[in-house]
């Protein structure tokens, strides 16, 4: 495959936006590209849109989950095949669907996400910050925001 030139020409993107996703799997994934020629790959995740066709609001602990999940992928993969992560937020499932839920009720799911993967992890101090930045007194990650 590689003696064809694609691998010099993409670079394959990986999603999955499971709270729960496989790292061994994905990990084995990224292998099989490099073995077909491909150097670098990109992660996709999701801080929003991913979780019911019809979500309204925004279980930010799903999405987190998640970026947890890809920084295991990311630490147990060589250190020089990660291109990078695409933070997607999804608007609708398809152009005949309702709108899931809109950016404003999920800017706190964005910056959770974000500051997980900027420190490669989540902790009280990074809540605390992102309380801080956002002007909130208590962000809740596992049930919906109020």
């Amino acid at each position: 495959f590689s003696e064809s030139g694609v691998p010099q020409l993409v670079q394959p993107m990986i999603w999955d936006y499971a709270a729960d996703l496989d790292v061994e799997g994905k990990v084995r994934l990224i292998e099989k590209y490099r073995r077909c020629g491909f150097s670098k790959v990109w992660f996709a995740s999701a801080f929003k849109g991913a979780t019911g066709v019809n979500q309204s609001l925004t279980l930010i602990g799903h999405h987190l989950k998640n970026h947890l999940q890809w920084l295991k992928v990311a630490s147990n993969s060589p250190a020089d095949v990660l291109e990078g992560i695409a933070l997607t937020g999804w608007q609708r499932y398809d152009h005949f669907s309702v709108l899931c839920e809109l950016l404003p009720v999920a800017i706190p799911s964005l910056a959770v996400c974000l500051q997980a993967l900027k420190n490669g992890g989540y902790s009280e101090k990074i809540k605390e910050n992102v309380e801080k930045l956002l002007g909130m007194s208590n962000l809740e990650t596992e049930t919906f925001m109020r």
